[in-house]
């Protein structure tokens, strides 16, 4: 590749290798909500330059500016390049596609390799300009869903038809270029005819299908129906029950500083309305992900928004911690809270880590090895609506590229621990060891509990129990690549050797203190490239499925999100085709819930990509109701313990077609890049009674028992209390008629 060939992979990888910034002085306002606005527009403002590869407004005037000074021809032609490939990340791929094609027909540089990355780029771009015109302009619900087929096949095929010119052009240049092999069959696909049109020796046979023989009824995006197909960039999204009605609301967020938070009230009769403004979140920006939690203990829902992930030098943003008011609004408290730094981080965990009833705070960072190292932070919640730092203290005050992270009590000892996921390769296992001299400490046992060779790059990951055997397994999924993903994507679907690169990693419990990597034989060692990710059941069968959001920056990272059914415990089936999960955009931020009451789990994810010009409307994937099994919805609220509960254990026993079987599950929202509600739904298979919930609740390590709960019951349990209350909800229709997205007048505040 020659020196002006611009290289997405080295962008997102090599961000990282720039000095650190500095933010100005801050002021000392007190608790309001504008003065992190301030602050989110001062970090604006600063990213705002040449330097920064995301900056492509900025950048591609430096371009032009270049280009009007005029000057040697090599020169020109870079900026004329690079001006290209802004316009593509702009979204604007007709000027894209001009420029290259001006460039391709410049006969006086005669350069194989030069019309190869020019061809090259046409691809994409003319790849993008179809995507546009069809998937965002005339979006429906089955728009880049893989394998493309109904709606998704493109009704404007121009983009398209020429994309699979250059394609077969730089195959016929070169037939072991995978990346294009790749993509001219979805180039097909788009058409409608793949794989008859298709060259034979170009391929890739199977695409259109799944590998197993136990599919999953298709799901339905209704995104569109309900209004929540709102276009954004790479982000995250939570959903959980806000005003504490019963109803699940959705909030989001884009990692781009010009995109501000979305708040939809769930107005239980099928339709939201969007209170973004009247509750105050609009008013801020950014965050790659985002979580929910309740860190005051006033029964209350608040928000950690998460930023600057992936960006550096440039990513010395703010986290929030917004606290709900109680009355629809929230309020940004991070620096009365003492949370307020400057560090890029995308992930953190919310549990109990010292067992006094309040939740603590532990935030991955990123330290990219440029020579500005940021700490992981550690914070104990101080009871009075303020924290400490206690990193040094705890033992956590340690420096990696943190990608994902995630707590929960993997040796039932009855404190929760943490699992740190790393691009550095290592992974950290690190164990509770409980209060000591006042202050909780961890120790790193990551080589005890077997784990230490583990040492590729990873990103998202959580701790759940795959096999309801009562300990808690852990699955993290592989980031390691050195080449774009389609022709990762056409490496597997040929049966070509992939080596770690993308692969979803399955570690067993062994009740021991170690675990097992159990990859291969459940059937998971498959790759994904996963970003967003969360876990559920979407067959009420008790064992818990997942949801991998896949792809990076680069915009021929044309690759399916990808589902994948637990057989019963005793591994995964990789059923992304039959349930129409297989989105082809960027998927962020995932998460699972009974969205319309009807008794089975639901799939919301945020899609977009890291440029402007790559954004995305979200889906909601509708479950259509697998089988006739049933379940149990059960939120808990401590009392001795954290209001939230989270961190306490469940374990729900019932008889299953005459089999006597148990499901457990440890209260929080899923995993690293995604949050599900912190109300579990368990399905309980073909009981239609459940014998026993055991309630271990986290702070006082006391049990709480129920008997004789019926199926399809919804249970409001309080810590201690031994009546418990039962919640009717309205069963949802987002089908049967006219629904959408409600807009409100803004609220004078």
């Amino acid at each position: 590749m020659t020196k002006s060939s611009f290289c997405y992979t080295a962008i997102f990888l090599l961000i990282i290798a720039v000095p650190a910034c500095t933010i100005g002085p801050l002021s000392a306002e007190g608790e309001n909500n504008a003065d992190m606005v301030r602050l989110l527009a001062e970090t604006a403002d600063k990213e705002n330059v040449f330097a920064n590869s995301w900056a492509v407004n900025t950048r591609m005037a430096r371009f032009d500016s270049v280009i009007s000074a005029g000057g040697r021809k090599l020169d020109m032609a870079t900026a004329r390049y690079n001006k290209a490939i802004c316009l593509l990340q702009l979204g604007r791929e007709e000027d894209a596609i001009a420029l290259l094609e001006n460039m391709l027909g410049d006969e006086s540089i005669n350069d194989p390799m030069y019309a190869r990355i020019l061809r090259r780029d046409l691809a994409i771009a003319c790849l993008r300009l179809g995507e546009r015109t069809n998937c965002i302009r005339q979006h429906s619900g089955e728009s880049c869903v893989f394998p493309l087929r109904g709606a998704g096949v493109h009704l404007n095929k121009t983009g398209s038809a020429k994309a699979i010119e250059h394609l077969e052009w730089l195959l016929r240049f070169n037939p072991n270029d995978l990346e294009s092999r790749w993509l001219l069959n979805i180039a097909f696909m788009t058409t409608g005819n793949y794989p008859g049109g298709v060259p034979a020796d170009l391929l890739i046979a199977g695409l259109d299908r799944d590998s197993s023989a136990s599919p999953v009824k298709p799901f339905t995006d209704l995104a569109i129906a309900t209004g929540l197909n709102g276009k954004s960039q790479a982000g995250g999204a939570i959903i959980d029950d806000f005003n504490n009605d019963g109803y699940p609301d959705i909030v989001t967020s884009s990692w781009d500083l010009d995109e501000h938070l979305f708040f939809a009230r769930n107005n239980g009769d099928g339709t939201f309305t969007d209170v973004s403004d009247s509750s105050g979140l609009q008013a801020f920006s950014g965050g790659l992900h985002m979580m929910q939690t309740d860190y005051n203990n006033d029964g209350f829902k608040d928000i950690f928004v998460l930023r600057g992930g992936w960006k550096g030098y440039f990513g010395k943003e703010p986290n929030s911690l917004l606290r709900n008011n109680g009355d629809g609004t929230f309020t940004d408290v991070t620096r009365q809270a003492g949370l307020l730094s400057f560090y890029p981080t995308q992930t953190a965990t919310w549990n109990d880590f010292n067992n006094d009833g309040w939740l603590d705070l532990f935030i991955g960072n990123e330290s990219g090895g440029d020579g500005d190292p940021h700490p992981c932070e550690f914070y104990i919640n101080n009871r009075n609506g303020t924290f400490t730092n206690a990193s040094v203290e705890a033992g956590l005050h340690f420096f990696a590229f943190v990608k994902g992270v995630t707590s929960g009590d993997y040796d039932n000892d009855g404190r929760p621990d943490i699992f740190v996921s790393t691009l550095d390769g290592k992974k950290m296992l690190l164990h509770n060891e409980g209060v000591q001299n006042g202050m909780v400490r961890f120790k790193d046992n990551t080589d005890a509990a077997g784990l230490g060779h583990f040492l590729t790059r990873t990103f998202p990951t959580w701790f759940f129990d795959y096999d309801n055997d009562g300990w808690l397994d852990i699955l993290v999924c592989g980031y390691e690549f050195n080449r774009s993903l389609a022709s990762y994507a056409a490496m597997e679907s040929m049966h070509l050797p992939v080596e770690q690169s993308g692969k979803v990693f399955l570690f067993h419990n062994l009740q021991n203190g170690r675990f097992e990597d159990v990859s291969a034989t459940a059937g998971i060692d498959r790759i994904a490239f996963a970003m967003g990710s969360n876990f559920g059941d979407i067959d009420n069968d008790g064992w818990l499925d997942f949801y991998l959001g896949t792809g990076n920056p680069q915009y021929q990272s044309l690759v399916p999100n990808k589902f994948f059914r637990n057989l019963g415990g005793k591994g995964f089936a990789d059923l992304t085709s039959s349930a129409r999960l297989g989105n082809l955009q960027k998927g962020h931020g995932v998460a699972f819930c009974d969205l319309d009451n009807d008794g089975d789990q639901d799939i919301y994810i945020k899609m977009g990509g890291a440029y402007k010009g790559d954004a995305y409307q979200a889906s909601l994937y509708l479950n259509p109701g697998q089988n006739t099994n049933r379940w149990i919805d059960l939120q808990l609220a401590g009392v001795r313990s954290n209001k939230a509960a989270i961190g306490a254990k469940i374990r729900v026993s019932f008889t299953d077609s005459g089999l006597r079987r148990s499901v457990y599950r440890e209260v929080n929202s899923g995993g690293s890049f995604g949050a599900n509600p912190l109300l579990q739904h368990i399905g309980i298979g073909q009981a239609t009674m459940v014998d026993s919930v055991e309630i271990t609740w986290p702070a006082s390590g006391t049990k709480q028992v129920l008997t004789q709960v019926p199926a399809g019951d919804y249970l409001l349990v309080t810590e201690g209390e031994q009546a418990v209350k039962h919640r009717r909800l309205n069963k949802l229709d987002f089908t049967g008629r006219r629904v959408g997205l409600l807009r409100c007048a803004p609220t004078k505040r």
